[in-house]
C-alpha cells in the first residue's frame, strides 16, 4: 500500500499569514513521510493558490521567489464533483487535507466549506466549530450557555461605535469600569488587541480594533492575572488533554511579537513554563473546562484553550483556538506524543470524522416538482 497524499494548506488572506506559513512548513517537515506524502498548497496574500516543492523551503518565502510554483484551481468536473487542478486539466489528487491556516478565511469556516465541496477528509474543526471558535462573540455566547466561566464583557458593531462612540464609552465605563481589554472579534495572534486604563486609551483602542473587524469586544481586565493554556485532542467523547503551559509576557498581554518573535529570541522577556506551576485542583478544573469548551463548539482534531487565572484561584475561559500555532505540539511532547505522531493522530481523526459524515443521507426524492401545481407557484410570489 502506497503513501497517502496529504495537502497542507497555509498562508491565506489574513493578517496572520506569516504565522500560518511557519505552521504549514512545520507540518511538512514533521509529518510521517513513511505514511504520507506532503503536498504544499500556499495561498498568497492576494488569494492566489500555488503548489510545488519550492514551497517546502522557507527560503522561498524569505526571497518571495515563487517562479517555480504552479497555479492550483478549483473546478467542477463532468460528474458535478469539485476538484483541484494544476494548470489546465491536470488533477491534483490528494487523500487528506491538513489546514494550517490561521485567522480570516482559514480558521473561520470559509476554507472548510471548500474542503466539504471537494469531499476529501480534512483535519481539525468542521465548518460550524471553526466559525464559532473564530468569532469570539459567538464563542462566548456558546460558552455561557454551557455555564463556562467568562470575564464580564460587552460587544458592539463597528458601525454603532462609529456613530455613537462617546455614548458607548459612557456605557462601557458604567458597566465594566477600568482597566479594560479591547479585541476584534475575529482575529487571533493578539493582533488588534490593546489595554485601556482611561477614557482616552479606550477610545484609541476601539479605533485600533475597528480597523480589523466589524465586531468589537470590550472585556473587564483582570489585574492579578496568569495565562494558562491547555490543548485537547480527539473526536466526540474520546478526548485527551495535554499538559498546561503558562506563557510569560510584559503587562499581562501577549503581543504578536511576544508569541512569534521574542519567543525565538533569547533574553527578550518571553518564556513558557511547561508544565505550568499551578495547584493540582486548579489544573484539574482547567482540564475539565478545556474538554467542555472543546465539546461545546463541536470541535475535532486538536485545539488549544486559553484561560485566565485570577489570584491563583479564579478561572476564566478566555478563548479556543481551533487551529493553534504549531498545532500546539509543544504541549503534547511532555506527554510522550511527538510532533510526527501528533500529526498522524490528527489525520486519523479526520478520516474517522469523514467516514462518520458519509453515513448521513443527503438525497431525498420527494417528487415535489410533480406534486406542486402552477397556481401554488403563482401564489408563492404574491
Amino acid at each position: 500500500m502506497g503513501k497517502k497524499r496529504c495537502l497542507i494548506v497555509f498562508g491565506g488572506k489574513s493578517v496572520e499569514h506569516e504565522v500560518s506559513v511557519i505552521t504549514g512548513l512545520q507540518i511538512i517537515e514533521n509529518i510521517d513521510k513513511e505514511q504520507f506524502e506532503p503536498i504544499p498548497l500556499y495561498i498568497t496574500k492576494e488569494g492566489q493558490w500555488l503548489t510545488g516543492d519550492c514551497l517546502k523551503d522557507i527560503e522561498t518565502f524569505r526571497k518571495k521567489d515563487f517562479k517555480k510554483a504552479k497555479n492550483v484551481y478549483l473546478s467542477f468536473n463532468k460528474k458535478d464533483k469539485s476538484q483541484l487542478l494544476i494548470e489546465k486539466n491536470k488533477p491534483l489528487k490528494v487523500d487528506f487535507i491538513f489546514p494550517a491556516l490561521h485567522g480570516t478565511y482559514g480558521e473561520d469556516g470559509t476554507i472548510q466549506g471548500v474542503f466539504e465541496l471537494l469531499d476529501i477528509p480534512y483535519a481539525m474543526a468542521n465548518i460550524g466549530a471553526s466559525t464559532n471558535g473564530m468569532d469570539k462573540i459567538m464563542m462566548k455566547k456558546i460558552f455561557a450557555y454551557h455555564n463556562l466561566p467568562l470575564v464580564p464583557y460587552l460587544w458592539y458593531y463597528r458601525e454603532v461605535l462609529e456613530k455613537n462612540i462617546e455614548e458607548k464609552i459612557d456605557e462601557i465605563e458604567k458597566k465594566l469600569g477600568y482597566p479594560l481589554i479591547i479585541k476584534p472579534s475575529n482575529l487571533g495572534s493578539s493582533i488588534g488587541i490593546s489595554k485601556a486604563k482611561d477614557r482616552k486609551q479606550l477610545k484609541q483602542s476601539l479605533e485600533v480594533a475597528m480597523q480589523y473587524d466589524s465586531k468589537i469586544i470590550v472585556e473587564k481586565a483582570i489585574v492579578k492575572i496568569r495565562e494558562i493554556n491547555c490543548s485537547v485532542i480527539g473526536y466526540h467523547d474520546e478526548l485527551e488533554v495535554s499538559v498546561c503551559e503558562e506563557p510569560i509576557a510584559f503587562d499581562n498581554i501577549l503581543s504578536f511579537e511576544d508569541k512569534y518573535i521574542r519567543s525565538n529570541s533569547k533574553g527578550k522577556g518571553f518564556s513558557r513554563k511547561i508544565p505550568a506551576d499551578i495547584k493540582e485542583d486548579i489544573k484539574q478544573k482547567i482540564e475539565q473546562y478545556a474538554i467542555e469548551s472543546f465539546k461545546a463548539i463541536d470541535c475535532s482534531g486538536v485545539a488549544r484553550i486559553d484561560f485566565i487565572l485570577e489570584d491563583n484561584e479564579k478561572i476564566y475561559v478566555n478563548e479556543i483556538n481551533t487551529i493553534p500555532g504549531s498545532i500546539s505540539f509543544y504541549l503534547w511532547q511532555p506527554k510522550g506524543l511527538s510532533f510526527k505522531d501528533l500529526i498522524s493522530k490528527i489525520l486519523k481523526i479526520a478520516e474517522r470524522a469523514y467516514n462518520e459524515k458519509k453515513k448521513n443521507m443527503y438525497n431525498f426524492d420527494a417528487d415535489l416538482f410533480n406534486k406542486i401545481n402552477k397556481n401554488a407557484m403563482k401564489n408563492s410570489h404574491k
